[in-house]
C-alpha cells in the first residue's frame, strides 16, 4: 500500500487509516483520473455517535479535502434489523419513529466536518430507507438473493465467530449482509458511487457488495477499510471512566469533550494527531518530538483540534482557557459544566451525596461515600472527609456558585436561581 499516486489514498496512507483495500492500484488509478463518490454507512442504533466513530467520519472529511464527493449514508432501512457484526445477541429492534428521531440527531454533527449541497464536489446525506423500504420480497429474493452463497456467508467472520459460541443467529440479521451489499448496488445506480469505506469489522459486508455489484452488472466497486482502533492501554475508543464520549453536544459538553482528548495517553499523541486532526504532517512530527513536561502541551493541541473540528474553532479554545484556569489558577471558569438549582433548597441545606449525584459526577450516594473515603471531593477548593456534609447557601462563592470537584478533572458548577 504504499507509493499512492492519488491525493486521497497517499494522505490516508502517511496518517495511518488504511487496513485493508480491494484493489490498491485501480482504485488509486481511478481516484488519479477523476473525482469519485464514495460513501460510509451509520447505523441510527443511538441519538448520538461517539468518539469512535470519528476515524470513519474523518475518511469522508478527507475524501471531500482531496476533491472527492462523500456520501454519509444513514441506514433508515437496515436499521429496522440491526447490524450483527461481532455482536453476542440480537439487537433491540427500534421503532421506525425512534430511528427518524436518532437520524435526525446524527446529521447536526456531519454538518461540522462535511460541506452538503448541490455542487458536484458537495457531500450528501442519504438514508437507505428510501429504496429498501419498498421492497417487495418475492421479485429481490428473485433478482437480488440468488446472488448469494450462504455457504460463503456463513464463512464470515461476523457470522461464524457467532455460531461457534452457539449463540442464535436470527434470520432476520442474517438478512442484514445482503441489504447492506444492496445498499452499495443503488448507490452506484443512483449516484455513481464507486467505494465504499469502513471499519476493518465491515471487510465481509463490503466484499459482499462488490460481489453483487459485479454480478448485477455496475461498475468495478471498491472497499477501503480502516484499523479498529484501541488506546495504548488496549481501552476501546470512545468510551471512557464516565460511559461514552458522545458527538453531539446535549448529551457531551465541547469541554467534557476536550478533556477527553486532552487526557490522551503519552503513547497515543502522535498517531492521534495524524488520525483525529487536520494538522500538516511535518508539523504533526514536529510536536512528536517533543517529550518530558511539553507532551502535556502537545495534548493540549490534540484537544484544542479535534474540539475545533467538532464544536467550532471559538468552543475549542474557550474549553482550553476554561481548563487552564481551573487546573493551572484554581479559578472558577464561567464555562464549566453548571447545573442550577432553586435558592430555596441551599437555603435548606442539601445533602452532599445527593447534589454530586445530580450533578453527573457520580452514579449513586454509594459510589459517593468512596469517593470522600478516598480523598477524591472538594467542594470550593477544600477538601471534604464528611459523607454528611451539607451543602447551603453559605457555600456560595462570590462568583455566584457553588464548584463541585471530583478528583483533579471532574468540576460542575452549581448555580442558585
Amino acid at each position: 500500500m504504499a507509493g499512492f499516486k492519488s491525493d486521497f489514498l497517499h494522505t490516508l496512507a502517511e496518517r495511518g487509516f488504511i487496513q485493508q483495500t480491494s484493489d490498491d492500484e485501480a482504485l488509486d488509478r481511478l481516484l488519479q483520473k477523476e473525482s469519485v463518490t464514495g460513501y460510509i454507512g451509520f447505523d441510527p442504533t443511538a441519538a448520538s455517535l461517539h468518539a469512535g466513530s470519528l476515524i470513519q467520519i474523518m475518511l469522508l472529511y478527507w475524501f471531500q479535502r482531496t476533491g472527492h464527493r462523500p456520501i454519509s449514508l444513514m441506514g433508515g432501512g437496515t436499521g429496522m434489523i440491526g447490524d450483527p457484526s461481532f455482536k453476542d445477541d440480537a439487537r433491540q429492534l427500534m421503532t421506525p419513529q425512534r430511528i427518524a428521531e436518532n437520524i435526525a440527531s446524527l446529521k447536526r454533527v456531519f454538518s461540522s466536518y462535511l460541506t452538503y449541497g448541490e455542487a458536484p464536489g458537495d457531500a450528501l446525506m442519504l438514508d437507505n430507507a428510501e429504496w429498501l423500504s419498498g421492497i417487495e420480497y418475492i421479485p429481490f429474493l428473485r433478482d437480488v438473493g440468488r446472488h448469494f452463497s450462504v455457504n460463503r456467508m456463513l464463512s464470515f467472520d461476523s457470522v461464524r465467530l457467532r455460531l461457534d459460541r452457539e449463540q442464535s443467529l436470527s434470520f432476520l440479521e442474517f438478512n442484514y449482509m445482503i441489504l447492506q451489499a444492496y445498499d452499495f448496488v443503488e448507490l452506484s445506480r443512483r449516484h455513481d458511487c464507486r467505494l465504499q469505506m469502513g471499519g476493518s469489522d465491515q471487510w465481509g459486508n463490503i466484499v459482499n457488495g462488490i460481489d453483487l455489484g459485479h454480478r448485477m452488472g455496475t461498475p468495478q466497486l471498491f472497499a477501503l477499510t480502516s484499523p479498529l482502533l484501541t488506546t495504548a492501554s488496549g481501552a476501546k475508543m470512545g468510551k471512557s471512566a464516565d460511559g461514552a464520549v458522545w458527538l453531539n453536544s446535549e448529551l457531551l459538553s465541547a469541554y467534557d469533550f476536550w478533556q477527553y482528548w486532552r487526557n490522551t495517553e503519552d503513547a497515543d499523541v502522535s498517531r492521534f494527531l495524524k488520525l483525529y486532526t487536520p494538522l500538516p504532517i511535518d508539523e504533526i512530527e514536529r510536536l512528536s518530538t517533543l517529550g518530558g513536561s511539553e507532551i502535556n502541551e502537545v495534548k493540549k493541541v490534540l484537544a484544542t483540534e479535534v474540539t475545533a473540528l467538532l464544536h467550532g474553532r471559538h468552543a475549542a479554545e474557550e474549553a482550553a482557557e476554561t481548563a487552564r484556569k481551573t487546573f493551572e489558577e484554581g479559578a472558577f471558569a464561567s464555562t464549566l459544566p453548571t447545573i442550577e438549582v432553586p435558592s430555596s433548597e441551599l437555603e435548606a441545606g442539601v445533602g452532599m451525596l445527593a447534589l454530586y449525584v445530580r450533578a453527573g459526577l457520580a452514579a449513586s450516594n454509594g459510589e459517593m461515600r468512596r469517593h470522600v473515603k478516598g480523598g477524591a471531593v472538594r467542594i470550593n477548593d477544600d477538601a471534604v472527609s464528611d459523607d454528611q456534609r451539607v451543602i447551603g447557601a453559605d457555600d456560595v462563592s462570590s462568583d455566584g456558585v457553588v464548584k463541585l470537584s471530583l478528583g483533579k478533572k471532574k468540576h460542575v458548577l452549581v448555580r442558585p436561581v
